[in-house]
């Protein structure tokens, strides 16, 4: 592998412009002392940079669909998103790293017990706008409808506030505002395995590569369960080879 071509297409401008999704707090969060950036992603963006030799600059967005956004644009270099096929229109997406867990959070005198039982006529599920479970059931709801809110931590703001049925969303985030609000809980089960991969906009291919080389040796060596261990993200799994996934 040619290293000057994937650091020509992964840092073209002489360090690499990474996507930091805030969204998701299973994979970064914001550092409540210092204001910087932290988790999982970040680790991995650290990684890549020190074994390609080359800076990292972190650019932070509240939601997963604005980084979709900007994909085509030139302002990103790097980006750590679910897999979708819509996003892979201007995405390169690697394997997976990490699974995570889409699911919802309910009333606790709700009648639901179980994923399918929300996909009725008349139920209303609020979920952040282009995210990855909001891509998904926008695809896999036959009855029920949803009801969009700029971020995911939005979707529960907007749950509570309009008396809608469900919030859907990654599992951990969701049972953190149960266990702080008393009169809600989480559905068991999912309804989808998020599965959490590195990007990088479309024709770069060299770089999806090296990344899809990078993103098998992080998961055999243990760095990625070593990473979410670090960030108390136990519910979190590292995704299996690459040979069990379709790549995008």
């Amino acid at each position: 592998m040619d290293i000057k071509t994937v650091l020509s297409e992964l840092a073209p401008g002489g360090v690499i412009r990474t996507a930091i999704n805030l969204g998701n707090p299973v994979l970064a969060q914001t550092d409540g002392k210092s204001g910087d950036v932290k988790g999982v992603t970040v680790d991995l963006a650290r990684e890549i940079g020190r074994r390609l030799k080359v800076d990292i600059l972190f650019e932070t967005f509240d939601s997963a669909g604005k980084v979709t956004e900007l994909a085509s644009s030139g302002r990103l270099d790097l980006m750590f998103l679910a897999v979708d096929p819509v996003r892979a229109a201007d995405i390169l997406f690697t394997a997976p790293y990490v699974v995570i867990e889409g699911t919802y959070l309910v009333r606790e005198e709700s009648s639901f017990r179980a994923t399918d039982d929300l996909d009725r006529e008349g139920i209303r599920i609020a979920v952040g706008k282009g995210a990855a479970y909001d891509l998904f059931l926008t695809r896999a709801l036959k009855q029920a409808s949803l009801e969009r809110a700029a971020t995911s931590s939005g979707a529960i703001d907007l749950f509570v506030a309009e008396g809608l049925d469900a919030a859907a969303g990654v599992r951990q985030p969701l049972q953190a505002y149960a266990a702080a609000h008393p009169g809600y809980r989480v559905i068991p089960g999912r309804f989808t395995a998020i599965e959490q991969a590195i990007g990088v906009p479309k024709g770069r291919e060299a770089a999806r590569e090296w990344l899809q080389t990078f993103v098998e040796d992080v998961k055999e060596s243990g760095f990625v369960a070593e990473v979410l261990k670090e960030h108390g993200q136990t519910g979190a799994s590292v995704a299996p080879s690459w040979k069990s996934w379709p790549v995008f």
